[in-house]
């Protein structure tokens, strides 16, 4: 049997896959989205609340969000296939897009918004208060701590601007960074050592995380220098670590930055193979949000129908 060239196919999930899927069904182009198989819906699926994604007053629940949109794009004719993308073939004008399970699917066009993964400690009691005391994003998950001891874990920009911004809302502010140096830009190491609200822990890495079923109560810290072990109190633990953006797959088929993300032209989703877009934080370092991920799926959408009709009027 001859094999479906669709017209268009979304690698990953999350608001930008959702969103692209739901712009494309809408246009009748019955996009397929293969979704992820462990994953699928990207890392609102392992939040709580979301309190600034707008139309919610009252917060909504990160699964419950993802699944209203899953079902939106299924409603404008997506097609949802739950499994992981292992391998590409970009070359032409049909593109070739293999599965974990082994299936290949033929597309005219691609959207990439496969993501990328806060980096973990990988300590004791990191998975078990995910989502209750341990956090990977500041911004969203800062209000729930207000008036509690709160750790930032991380040497970075991202972890002194989180720390300065985590402060309206800690009864104390930690941050802890393995070494004396920090990756940090000046400006923002100097930011953040003038807030007399920061104190700073340093030559010192987490061990463990310890809880209850209230959630975290405190962390163990090892002293990188003199290898001394003490406990800190801390309800809320925010992990600042890096991202590592999910591009294996490509396999070098799609420039990328020195850091893996996918570089985009402009101000457009397009990327340097034609036909391939990217929306999401798989190209995003900068704002990680939902509303601006969802915002660029739009984006690669509308991107993706001009190129589809650019090939038809070709044809025509």
């Amino acid at each position: 049997m001859k094999q479906t060239v669709h017209d268009a196919i979304v690698i990953g999930s999350g608001p930008a896959g959702y969103t692209a899927a739901i712009y494309l069904g809408r246009a009748g182009y019955a996009p397929l989205v293969i979704a992820g198989a462990l994953t699928p819906g990207g890392q609102l699926m392992n939040t709580t609340e979301v309190e600034n994604f707008p139309g919610f007053p009252k917060a909504v629940l990160g699964p419950d969000l993802m699944d209203q949109m899953r079902d939106q794009a299924e409603h404008f004719g997506a097609q949802i296939e739950y499994d992981d993308v292992v391998s590409v073939d970009l070359n032409g004008d049909v593109k070739r897009i293999t599965t974990d399970g082994g299936q290949e699917y033929q597309a005219r066009s691609v959207v990439i918004t496969t993501g990328s993964q806060y980096r973990k400690l990988d300590v004791p009691g990191e998975r078990e208060f995910s989502g209750r005391g341990v956090s990977y994003c500041a911004t969203c998950d800062g209000f729930f701590f207000k008036d509690k001891p709160i750790v930032i874990v991380g040497g970075g920009d991202s972890a002194m601007g989180d720390a300065d911004f985590l402060t309206r809302f800690g009864s104390s502010v930690t941050l802890i960074h393995r070494r004396q140096g920090f990756r940090a830009s000046k400006i923002m190491v100097d930011r953040a050592k003038a807030n007399d609200k920061i104190n700073f822990l340093l030559d010192s890495v987490v061990t463990r995380i310890n809880g209850d079923d209230s959630g975290v109560t405190s962390l163990d810290i090892r002293n990188t220098a003199t290898d001394q072990q003490s406990t800190i109190p801390a309800n809320g633990v925010f992990v600042a670590i890096g991202f590592t953006p999910q591009t294996a797959f490509l396999n070098g088929q799609v420039d990328l930055d020195q850091d893996g993300y996918i570089l985009v032209k402009g101000g457009s989703t397009t990327t340097s193979v034609p036909g391939v877009f990217a929306a999401g934080d798989v190209t995003d370092k900068i704002y990680r949000q939902a509303i601006s991920a969802a915002g660029m799926g739009c984006r690669a959408a509308l991107d993706a129908q001009e190129y589809l009709t650019s090939l038809d009027s070709h044809k025509a």
